[in-house]
């Protein structure tokens, strides 16, 4: 089972998916951040995702396809070690920024300040 939680405005959003992202449940992540493709900055904090598949990282993509498109900033945070795995082996990694930690995907967009 998928849940997924989104709060934030039209100029910052974040999108907090918990349980696996896989061919059964990506229909509903896809539709999720098709939501967001219009905020100006989104972070995916994906630490509540145990698994996330081929069929997930598509999505990912698609929809930074998309945010790209509208002049939006994605950013992709994961503390997860076999997830950052997967994330770097595919070259994702290479396309948008991938942080270990939510603090430092918030940092990535300008909405917290370092000390």
């Amino acid at each position: 089972m998928l849940e997924i939680h989104i709060e934030g405005t039209k100029d910052f959003s974040i999108c907090r998916p918990s349980g696996e992202i896989d061919s059964y449940t990506v229909d509903e992540f896809r539709e999720a951040l098709a939501n967001l493709v219009h905020v100006s900055k989104v972070l995916i904090d994906l630490s509540d995702v145990p698994f996330m598949d081929s069929a997930g990282l598509g999505a990912l993509i698609g929809t930074i396809r998309k945010a790209g498109e509208n002049n939006g900033e994605l950013v992709v945070s994961c503390g997860r070690p076999s997830l950052m795995g997967l994330l770097r082996t595919t070259g994702f990694d290479q396309i948008v920024t991938v942080t270990e930690t939510f603090d430092e995907g918030m940092e990535a967009l300008g909405q917290i300040e370092t000390e």
